[in-house]
């Protein structure tokens, strides 16, 4: 069984969701026969590589909102953070360009150190404070995550995995996709936003058991796309 996560290192709700998959994921009877790939999605391909702004400040001038209103959203997704064992500190995050990130974890996926990356730029970003479109900070993921520093260094001063990023966008668009996260699974179930670990465990068990295409959609519950990152109302 193969799951694709459509996701940003820049939305808060991947890193909810990456979270609550983990845990369905690990009660999944078949676990051991799923393999899983993260595909790039970016929310904000023009974003800048050195922000003006904070994060509160970029959302209320991307969005038309008051940043009051940027941080009180924002406090609720922390609270649902928590929930999930993560610790946003929203006030440090460097909104960033996340282009260099995706490409990091496409060299990351070679070498058999995806989940570990990924996971990592998520607490770069958003724990950290850290600009993750700065190639010293995606040195120093790689180096935690256990890649080779150096080939690291080398891809990323080329165009390296570029087409294979860009080509992630092209597929979500073509499946409908819009806003992330995004689980599908073989091809067959889809799962939209940061869904309780019961949701994919019970898809996991269906799509295992019947193996028939179907469309699964649990129902709003938070996820980055057109407008602001927001938790369902």
């Amino acid at each position: 069984m193969k799951i694709e996560i459509w996701s940003d290192i820049a939305c808060p709700f991947c890193y909810i969701g990456k979270r609550h998959f983990e845990e369905g994921l690990a009660g999944f009877e078949h676990r051991d026969e799923v393999v899983v790939e993260y595909r790039s999605f970016q929310l904000d391909p023009f974003a800048p590589k050195e922000p003006e702004h904070d994060l509160y400040d970029a959302l209320a001038r991307k969005f038309g909102m008051d940043r009051g209103q940027v941080v009180e959203m924002n406090r609720r997704v922390e609270e649902m953070g928590r929930e999930a064992g993560i610790a946003f500190r929203f006030n440090v995050v460097v909104p960033s360009n996340t282009f260099d990130a995706h490409r990091l974890i496409k060299f990351a996926g070679r070498h058999g150190r995806e989940r570990e990356t990924v996971e990592l730029l998520f607490e770069a970003y958003f724990t950290e404070g850290r600009n993750v479109a700065d190639h010293e900070t995606l040195l120093s993921v790689a180096g935690k995550a256990g890649l080779d520093r150096a080939a690291a260094a080398e891809m990323l001063r080329s165009d390296a995995h570029a087409g294979e990023v860009e080509a992630d966008g092209l597929e979500a668009s073509r499946l409908g996709i819009r806003g992330v996260p995004f689980f599908v699974i073989d091809r067959k179930y889809g799962i939209s936003g940061a869904q309780p670990a019961r949701v994919f465990l019970d898809a996991l068990r269906r799509a295992w058991r019947d193996g028939q295409p179907a469309a699964s959609d649990g129902g709003p519950d938070g996820g980055c796309g057109d407008g602001p990152c927001a938790p369902a109302p």
